[in-house]
């Protein structure tokens, strides 16, 4: 059964938990829908949908917390316990958290509550990829560390995008590029299991001196899997990376070269239908046939 098939059996189980059975989510079925241990589902479902399965299922819970706050008679308290809370003072912080507004105060005013809709798994377009050989190239940038637990870089990340376009980095980095074709790089570093973080840097290829402040990074000659990814971001490279997890890998298992993963985003509007981003993948071996080393 293909990944697309589980995670939506998944999806299922958690909502008959939730709202059928108001029970826990059971780990072992999860793992046995899924053919393999709770861990590795958890990385899966976090590459193919942007966020934690732990955080989706809490924002789930939060959601349907909503519905009954507003549509039933039910005490707080007893919605508390229904979700899973501990107490009633750990779910007006997590309801004020995701709503912005306390429980109480929810209820008793005509308020726009927070949803996060049950996820529905469409099937997935066809992205253009090809095997591409690239001479060796610098990358000039800035980087920060993010924790992986609970799919938090996925949070972090754009927020570091944000950051550096109001701190003055973004018109800094433009200002670096010498590269063929004009773009800014997202870089990931593997992730460290010992502290569960990651580095990520946004670059660009620049052959200029290195300014106070930013980090450097020589990258070899490689054999590269490119991903077109058309439409606006975010949401194009995240579908990018949900095929390249959720179907590209399956069809085509490859050696991963030692050598960082990397996002690119073309100059343009980000936000227009027509926009460019891509996706590397270092991969062992390759030509421009696009043959390379598979497992």
């Amino acid at each position: 059964m293909e990944w697309n098939k589980k995670l939506q059996l998944i999806i299922d189980h958690v909502e008959h938990n939730l709202q059928a059975r108001e029970e826990p989510v059971d780990r072992e079925e999860i793992s046995r829908i899924a053919g393999c241990s709770f861990d590795f589902f958890q990385k899966v479902f976090s590459y193919m949908n942007g966020m934690g399965f732990a955080e989706y299922i809490r924002f789930r819970k939060l959601t349907l917390a909503g519905y009954d706050l507003k549509s039933t008679d039910m005490k707080i308290v007893d919605i508390s316990y229904k979700y899973g809370y501990n107490s009633p003072t750990s779910f007006t912080k997590a309801f004020q958290q995701f709503h912005g507004i306390p429980p109480k105060e929810a209820r008793e005013n005509e308020v726009k509550l927070r949803v996060m809709p049950k996820l529905q798994i469409a099937q997935r377009r066809q992205f253009s990829w090809q095997v591409q050989r690239k001479a060796g190239f610098r990358l000039i940038g800035k980087t920060i560390r993010v924790s992986c637990a609970d799919g938090e870089h996925y949070e972090k990340i754009p927020g570091f995008w944000s950051e550096c376009q109001k701190d003055g980095t973004y018109p800094v980095l433009r200002s670096l590029d010498t590269g063929a074709q004009k773009g800014m790089f997202g870089l990931f570093s593997p992730c460290d299991e010992d502290v569960d973080e990651m580095e990520y840097s946004i670059m660009v290829i620049s052959d200029k001196s290195l300014p106070a402040g930013l980090t450097g990074l020589e990258l070899p000659e490689q054999t590269w899997a490119v991903f077109d990814c058309r439409g606006p971001v975010p949401q194009a490279i995240q579908e990018g990376w949900k095929y390249l997890n959720g179907e590209w890998l399956v069809r085509y298992p490859f050696r991963h070269a030692p050598c960082p993963e990397l996002e690119w985003y073309s100059d343009g509007n980000p936000y227009g239908e027509d926009y460019l981003s891509q996706i590397w993948i270092p991969v062992t071996g390759g030509n421009e046939n696009g043959t390379f080393g598979l497992l």
